[in-house]
């Protein structure tokens, strides 16, 4: 972590402050999750606010173009993290919270399921391949979280981890 991100960038040399979120649901549990992601993953999200008549197919173009555009940067075969709805933010949440589930573990909804599906195929056909050498596997699952949306607005994040996708969780 560097302090002044525009200029200086002085190193805070215990990797603080932590970035961290909280969902407040019901329950007497608390659920943890850590989810360290490197730069080059990281600085390849992307988010664009589309039309809805873009619908699906724009989705599949958007997403297709951001992993293509990426290219080797982080570190493939990347998790590729969508989001799809809500505000700007829950928008990009989303894209980050879809890289916690299992890897390759299907959304609960059957539409969506397969529009990962679809996005996986698509992605390795561009033929990246593992850490941008070539070949037939650039992205090792597709996971989407989606949100309702204003009527108005079509958000989607893309949020892409490497290969190697750290996460732990703890209940207490």
């Amino acid at each position: 972590m560097v302090r002044q991100p525009f200029s200086a960038r002085v190193n805070t040399k215990d990797n603080t402050p932590a970035v961290i979120y909280t969902d407040i649901v019901p329950g007497d549990k608390l659920k943890i999750t850590v989810l360290p992601k490197g730069g080059g993953a990281e600085n390849m999200a992307r988010l664009a606010m589309l039309k809805p008549a873009q619908g699906r197919q724009g989705i599949i173009d958007f997403v297709v173009n951001a992993v293509d555009e990426a290219g080797s940067n982080p570190c493939p075969p990347v998790i590729v993290g969508v989001g799809i709805g809500g505000t700007v933010e829950r928008t990009v949440m989303l894209a980050k919270r879809a890289l916690m589930r299992k890897v390759g573990e299907p959304n609960p909804d059957a539409e969506v399921a397969e529009l990962e599906k679809e996005l996986l195929k698509r992605i390795n056909k561009l033929g990246i391949g593992p850490m941008g050498y070539g070949g037939r596997v650039t992205a090792l699952a597709v996971h989407i979280e989606v949100f309702p949306a204003h009527i108005a607005s079509m958000p989607v994040a893309v949020n892409l981890q490497c290969h190697s996708a750290r996460h732990k969780e703890a209940t207490i």
